[in-house]
């Protein structure tokens, strides 16, 4: 049976997260009053420009605004020429410009709900009603932006000081086995969750050939820095059977101790220990089939070697 001494170190703290993929951005075109739906110009699947007009709202009430404006600006035009002339008071000048303003405020708010342009850039992703239909207040459209897209993922508290806008974030998705897509930090929450000591962090990942879709499961793989932890050789963990706890001899004077231990990462021939196992103390990498908790041993010579 031998033994090996657990040894502190640093190792890198790579954390892997799951997740969905999120659009960057998702917006719903609707009017802010119901009306019926004069023509829709896209379909599902269409990409978009900010500022497209998408579709077009019959608003009867618009005509009439116009053509009021139209009227006051010709009485405007009469009632300037009157007070050059002296004919009418500066008071009645302008009360017929403030009439104007406030009819052609009026009428833009018209046009903006008898309009309805894309705020982003993206594809429409859902689309709910036909032409002439009533709209009855619901969204006709949803248009989401794809480029980039986005993860949320929750990050242990102790590496809040680690993680900076533009952290750099290694994304990978099961569908694309294989391929690896760059990420990176774009919006760190700053809140800590008192239930999870987590923090909520958005991952941006560059879509440029339109290939990640929101709903696909992705892992994010994040590097946190260097961290002192305790090391062990991975022969000496054993894992219990019919549970996932992990366990390690550690040699404890002439004894041997069952202990629980919590690991990390593996980092070739080696585990990371997270709990359980301090710096220096000696653990059994060899010859433990026969061992049992509190069991008595040996120590030869070389102190390498155990025998029972």
């Amino acid at each position: 049976m031998k033994v090996a001494e657990a040894k502190a170190q640093k190792v890198n703290q790579i954390a892997e997260f799951t997740g969905n993929i999120e659009p960057y951005a998702k917006n719903s075109i609707s009017s802010s009053a119901s009306q019926r739906i004069e023509k829709i110009y896209v379909e599902v699947g269409t990409r978009v420009r900010k500022g497209q007009l998408l579709v077009q709202m019959e608003n009867l009430n618009y005509g009439n605004a116009k053509t009021q404006i139209e009227n006051l600006k010709i009485d405007m035009s009469r009632i300037d020429a009157l007070y050059a002339a002296g004919g009418v008071s500066k008071q009645q000048s302008d009360q017929i410009h403030t009439q104007v303003k406030v009819a052609e405020e009026s009428l833009r708010n018209l046009d903006k709900n008898t309009k309805l342009l894309s705020p982003i850039d993206g594809v429409v992703t859902q689309r709910n009603f036909d032409n002439g239909d009533l709209t009855m207040g619901q969204p006709i459209l949803v248009v989401m932006q794809l480029q980039p897209v986005k993860i949320m993922i929750s990050i242990s508290e102790e590496f809040f000081p680690k993680v900076k806008i533009g952290t750099p974030v290694e994304i990978s998705l099961d569908i694309y086995e294989g391929q690896k897509f760059p990420g990176k930090v774009s919006l760190i929450y700053p809140t800590i969750d008192a239930a999870s000591r987590t923090f909520q962090v958005q991952v941006s990942i560059n879509n440029p050939k339109m290939e990640i879709r929101p709903g696909m499961f992705a892992r994010a793989k994040v590097e946190l820095g260097a961290k002192n932890r305790v090391v062990v050789p991975d022969k000496s963990v054993i894992k219990q059977q019919g549970t996932n706890d992990k366990y390690i001899y550690v040699l404890d004077g002439e004894t041997v101790l069952f202990t629980k231990v919590e690991l990390g990462r593996r980092i070739g021939a080696q585990y990371e220990i997270l709990s359980g196992i301090e710096n220096g103390q000696k653990v059994v990498v060899a010859g433990m089939n026969n061992l049992v908790d509190k069991a008595k041993v040996e120590v030869t010579e070389s102190g390498a070697d155990l025998s029972l």
